[in-house]
């Protein structure tokens, strides 16, 4: 069975967001719990992309099907999980990059949803907070997606979150960069 195209994220208004997000369903890999079957010789890079003995994985649908039986093992690492086998995946930083923002409303009241490159919409909140981790190269802001598996925020979605919080900080006089979404504040500033 085909999946359907991802819509538009430009287009949608925040309820059409809420209702797919709500019609999302995913397997339940974490109550899943079969013998560790070996390595899938699949890898995650950096960028999002799907390796698999090396080589790219070049159908999107594929990468959307094996991102939903993706799971984060107490131990930190990752597993691609079904009921009767479990297989170790490489993942060179997170296993989901964030590309695309849309941000609905101001201050408090502001959203903020992301399109992950596997097509899944994740709304920053308190169940999928947007920390900013120093790495020897800079500040990576990352989204908790489910489960303990997180997206790296692209940097052009970086660099649009930065434009939105260094607007509203000097519109309200704050010291502190960062944006509120679905009830919470996330700096961006690095400060602590």
């Amino acid at each position: 069975m085909p999946m359907e195209p991802l819509p538009d994220l430009s287009t949608l208004s925040l309820a059409e967001i809420a209702r797919l997000m709500a019609e999302k369903r995913l397997p339940p890999v974490d109550q899943w719990n079969p013998a560790h079957c070996g390595d899938s010789e699949m890898r995650i890079a950096r960028d999002g992309t799907w390796y698999h003995q090396g080589s790219p994985i070049g159908r999107e649908t594929m990468v959307r099907l094996f991102s939903s039986i993706l799971r984060r093992e107490p131990d930190g690492s990752h597993v691609l999980v079904t009921p009767v086998e479990k297989l170790d995946i490489a993942v060179d930083d997170a296993p989901f990059v964030a590309i695309e923002l849309k941000s609905e409303g101001e201050g408090r009241a502001r959203s903020l949803t992301f399109r992950l490159n596997s097509g899944d919409l994740v709304t920053a909140g308190p169940d999928h907070m947007l920390t900013l981790r120093e790495t020897p190269d800079g500040p990576h802001p990352y989204l908790h997606v489910r489960g303990g598996l997180e997206a790296l925020v692209a940097r052009s979605v970086y660099y649009e979150l930065m434009n939105l919080a260094l607007d509203e900080a000097s519109d309200q006089n704050r010291e502190r960069i960062g944006l509120w979404s679905e009830g919470g504040f996330f700096p961006l500033d690095g400060a602590q």
